[in-house]
């Protein structure tokens, strides 16, 4: 145990007396490990963002949408005509055990006014089991009811973009805000969810009982009252989703009188896996991120054998004298062993702290989320103490197999 401590004062003795070359060599260790610290924490809050906006989405989403028609051989774009009806979203929710709720919408552009103030935004009809299905929370107020709907109550609820627009930081509950000439009374404000996964607005819209959009504001299709642009369905849950598609599909067809062999009138998406792919694209840029850093740790592992093959061939004499006293192979191997351990040791405490920073930085300036993960530190750390182990151990064996009288020979 006394010559294992005396190995590792001789070693920390050794790298203070020269300390910029000790300070360069950790130099790349350094580089390393922030690297790897902050190209992960950049990979990991690309990850993290994307998680949360598939969470603002909704639970188990499911959306239907009018597929294309054909009429007189001419094949219509998707969405041409309307398919889908009020109707069909009542026997989805009846009829399919995989289906949670369903939520018939339509939606238009209009221009909202509140007193001097105006705001072109989003107007959906929905109905109250849409907010179940989005996973909103009201800020303020309260969502309208069912009685709302069927009554075509003209009472409206926000989304925060339009509540600031309108009447700043103002709690706008309660009062009346004019769309298409039609007067609404606010009923509340919904909380805000920030950006889709594909950058568009989510609270930028506002929320209306559907048939009071269809009556009062955007207009009914003519060819079909109860026509809706879409539906808006929560799977049971995410393993069922599947299965709802399933029975969704066969019910619509069923209903729409479609024949075997005959296309789809409309369009089933499930967004959950589309929005999966992309988290899966962020952590597959984390890993490559990770392990492009890393290079540099190997480079800094390279440099700390450089350096302690150098500290051999100066040491040489040093060696022989030290083996000529009793010194042993062990003794030796376990000095230069240290020396490489604590050069990559303090590389890596320094870069923690350099890494951490960074990413401090990236997210301050560059505006991109960063998350510090205590895994991806620890394990950074861990690999340079191995990088250490690994290129140090050479140089050591090197040195502590020396011949004795030729290392006392050596100028």
């Amino acid at each position: 145990m006394k010559k294992t401590a005396a190995s590792i004062r001789i070693a920390l003795r050794a790298l203070k007396v020269n300390r910029l070359r000790s300070a360069l060599t950790m130099l790349g260790i350094i580089i390393g490990v922030a690297a790897v610290i902050a190209m992960v924490g950049v990979g990991a809050g690309a990850t993290a963002r994307i998680q949360e906006q598939i969470q603002s989405i909704g639970s188990n989403l499911i959306i239907l949408l009018p597929g294309s028609v054909s009429t007189n051989g001419v094949r219509l774009g998707s969405g041409a005509v309307a398919t889908l009806t009020e109707d069909d979203a009542k026997a989805i929710e009846a009829e399919c055990p995989s289906v949670a709720l369903a939520a018939p919408t339509v939606r238009g552009g209009v221009q909202v006014v509140y007193g001097n103030n105006n705001w072109a935004t989003n107007v959906q009809g929905v109905t109250p089991e849409y907010i179940t299905i989005r996973d909103y929370t009201m800020l303020s107020g309260e969502f309208f009811t069912a009685q709302d709907v069927d009554a075509a109550a003209k009472t409206a609820v926000l989304g925060e973009t339009v509540a600031q627009n309108l009447f700043g930081d103002s709690d706008p509950t309660g009062q009346v805000v004019i769309i298409k000439n039609v007067p609404f009374t606010v009923a509340g404000v919904l909380t805000p969810k920030g950006q889709s996964p594909t950058g568009q607005d989510q609270d930028d819209v506002i929320l209306l009982p559907i048939s009071t959009a269809m009556q009062k504001v955007l207009g009914a299709n003519k060819a079909n009252a109860k026509a809706v642009g879409a539906i808006m369905v929560q799977a049971i849950s995410p393993q069922a989703m599947d299965q709802a598609i399933q029975e969704m599909e066969a019910l619509l067809r069923e209903r729409h009188k479609i024949l075997p062999g005959q296309d789809d009138d409309f369009t089933i998406r499930n967004l959950t896996e589309v929005f999966e792919a992309q988290e899966t694209s962020a952590q597959v840029m984390s890993i490559l991120l990770g392990a492009i850093a890393s290079v540099s740790l190997i480079v800094g592992g390279i440099g700390i054998m450089n350096i302690m093959l150098v500290s051999v061939t100066e040491r040489t004499r040093e060696i022989g004298l030290r083996q000529a006293v009793g010194a042993k192979t062990g003794d030796i191997l376990l000095q230069f062993l240290v020396e490489a351990v604590t050069l990559a040791l303090l590389g890596g405490i320094i870069g923690i702290f350099v890494g951490m920073t960074a990413s401090l930085l990236i997210s301050r300036f560059a505006q991109w989320t960063t998350q510090l993960s205590p895994l991806s530190i620890l394990l950074a750390f861990l690999f340079s103490a191995l990088v250490g182990v690994f290129f140090g151990y050479y140089p050591a064996r090197k040195a502590a197999f020396l011949d004795p009288i030729e290392a006392l020979r050596y100028e």
